[in-house]
């Protein structure tokens, strides 16, 4: 069974945010795929410091969104 990037077990502390390198694992694209995306402000991302962290919740929203609209022919 392959386990969803974005599920954590109840055991260990389950993140409020992603790195990059997380990220784009979860979303399964580069991490330069990520930060292209990014920069164009096409996927939800916060900035603390120098650090760029993309929310869960707000990734799972974003996807979902994403995926109804390409369903719906209005990419």
């Amino acid at each position: 069974m392959t386990r969803d990037p974005l599920f954590f077990e109840l055991t260990s502390p389950i993140p409020l945010a992603l790195s990059t390198r997380d990220a784009a694992t979860a979303l399964s694209v580069s991490p330069d795929t990520l930060k292209g995306l990014m920069a164009r402000g096409e996927v939800p991302h916060v900035r603390i410091g120098r650090r760029v962290l993309y929310p869960v919740a707000e990734l799972r929203a974003w996807l979902s969104a994403k995926a109804a609209a390409d369903q719906g022919g209005d990419a």
